[in-house]
């Protein structure tokens, strides 16, 4: 990467990211089980890996919430002996390697594996989950769990140091008026601006007696080298890996996406599966965690004036100043005050109003995402995961299952035609004409002949008796086989009852592959270039040829 004009911007950008990315690397690697170091370790060379190979210039990468909970959960089960940071590069390498194989693969689209309800149930349960496990930490209990049952039960056998309380208390409270009172820099600004004071409160008063800290951290020299290669281990790892790159890819492309609209740019799913498979591996390689993109990061990214992938270049830069001059300082952080950054910092994008959204408009996706946030609360963020990818694919077919249908008229004094259902419309007695409006394929094929003959039954009794049935073909985007069997059907029930079948403005694709088997000509089909003249041509006995219909461009 060359640097552009626009460093200066992408400089400033860079800057400004750093310092919020600076006590979140810390946060979210004591969240996940691992000492802070580490998240500043995946803060640095993993943001060089995705600048030379993603394409956003505002996907603010490193160590992010959601992760770490599920990596805390997939660490929870290491075998005795096996260091959580072991299992940390492990499950990064994993990660990196799968999301490198999709992307070989061409399978960016196992995006859409996770639909919006799904996705928004399992970030609000996390987000939730997060801010309960560290309510123990704030308080200076021993309590410790993964889901809310467990951390009550936890909580039972343990106390709270009046000492860590206050801190923690006093922290969130500071960072809650930051973020009310002040203006939004000085709220940026204020976690690593508390993370300093209370640094230097800490190490030079005797006001955190008795409140956990930090502790001595070891040289922050970066461990360059390969992770454990113990197969045992690796396999153990891999389910865990394998959701991990599922939720850092949607989640991370979510992001993007979003953003890339707003700035009227283009996005490339595929080097976003290479920019975020190259960066976990290299995390792997250098001692850190699996990484991903961060919505709050990256809303700043774009405010702060990002134009290009150097702002992470400059970012990393930032970040390893931050590692030099922190080194002995940290070891003086009392950690209810990490906490509180934790806990403020996930509950500002919590919000209950999706689910009544939702639920006032989509029932069931609105139970699936209230299903999907009460799984990861009491079971695990790994079923809540796959309860979220099995749900949207049954809503997917459940909403398929029955292909939609419409016997369509035509609006009086007009060439338009619309549902009967509707609209006022003037249809014709023998031609029944029909909107067929999605694809036909495995989901839905079966139901195709009995949909069009019931509203071919409606047409006879409301209108009169047909010869044809004229069918609106322009919302099919495909035909596979399932559904191309489904079409063979209906021709056949339509002809047991005289009639006869046509279409109507059907899309080239379609109308390629149905030529390439010569469909049309063997069933006798008719075709028309719109949905008017087939049913103007009953009236005339015009039945063009596919010959009429070759016309480059016509259909």
């Amino acid at each position: 990467m060359r640097l552009p004009s626009t460093w200066r911007a992408d400089l400033l950008a860079g800057a400004v990211v750093a310092v919020l990315l600076i006590p979140q690397s810390l946060a979210y690697a004591m969240l996940a089980g691992l000492p802070p170091q580490v998240g500043l370790y995946a803060s640095l060379l993993p943001l060089l890996a995705y600048a030379a190979l993603g394409s956003s210039p505002v996907l603010g990468l490193g160590p992010v919430a959601v992760l770490a909970l599920m990596i805390a959960q997939a660490l929870a089960g290491l075998p005795a002996g096996v260091p959580a940071e072991a299992g940390a590069l492990v499950l990064a390498a994993e990660v990196g390697l799968l999301l490198g194989a999709a992307a070989l693969l061409r399978l960016d689209a196992l995006s859409s594996l996770l639909s919006v309800p799904a996705l928004r149930g399992f970030e609000n349960g996390a987000t939730l989950m997060i801010a309960a496990s560290q309510v123990p930490v704030l308080l200076g209990s021993a309590a410790v769990g993964f889901t809310l049952p467990d951390l009550l039960l936890s909580a039972r056998h343990g106390g709270f140091v009046i000492a860590s309380a206050a801190w923690g208390g006093a922290a969130v409270a500071l960072l809650l008026l930051s973020r009310r009172a002040g203006p939004r820099l000085l709220a940026r600004l204020a976690p690593l601006g508390l993370l300093v004071a209370a640094m230097a409160l800490s190490a030079f008063t005797p006001t955190a007696a008795g409140v956990a800290q930090v502790g001595a951290l070891p040289s922050l020299a970066l461990p360059l080298g390969l992770p454990s290669l113990d197969k045992a281990l690796w396999l153990q790892l891999l389910p865990p890996a394998a959701l991990i790159a599922l939720m850092a890819f949607v989640s991370s492309l979510a992001v993007s996406e979003s953003l890339a609209q707003r700035r009227g740019e283009k996005l490339l799913p595929a080097a976003e599966l290479r920019g975020l498979a190259a960066a976990n591996v290299v995390a792997a390689l250098s001692g850190g965690m699996p990484v991903a993109g961060s919505f709050s990061r990256s809303i700043l990214l774009h405010e702060a004036g990002s134009r290009s992938r150097w702002t992470l270049v400059f970012v990393a830069a930032f970040m390893l100043l931050a590692m030099l001059l922190l080194a002995v300082p940290l070891a003086h952080l009392p950690k209810p005050v990490l906490a509180a950054t934790i806990v403020v910092a996930v509950l500002g994008g919590f919000t209950l109003r999706h689910y009544g959204e939702a639920w006032r408009y989509a029932r069931a996706e609105g139970l699936l995402m209230m299903a999907v946030t009460a799984t990861v609360l009491l079971w695990s963020v790994g079923a809540a995961l796959a309860l979220g990818v099995v749900g949207s694919i049954a809503l997917l077919i459940q909403r398929t299952a029955r292909p939609h249908m419409a016997r369509i008229g035509r609006v009086p004094g007009t060439q338009h035609y619309r549902n009967v259902e509707r609209y006022a419309v003037e249809c014709q007695a023998e031609v029944v004409g029909l909107r067929i409006d999605e694809s036909l394929v495995f989901t839905n094929a079966r139901g195709l002949a009995d949909v069009a003959l019931a509203l071919v039954r409606e047409h006879r009794e409301k209108v009169g008796v047909p010869r044809r049935v004229l069918m609106l073909m322009a919302p099919v985007n495909h035909i596979d086989v399932s559904g191309l069997v489904a079409l063979q059907e209906l021709h056949a029930a339509l002809a047991a009852e005289g009639l006869r079948l046509e279409f109507s403005e059907v899309k080239g694709p379609v109308l390629d592959r149905l030529k390439a088997i010569g469909w049309l000509e063997r069933h006798d089909v008719s075709l028309y270039l719109s949905h008017h003249d087939g049913i103007q041509a009953g009236q005339h006995d015009l039945r063009p040829s596919l010959a009429d219909m070759d016309a480059p461009g016509q259909l």
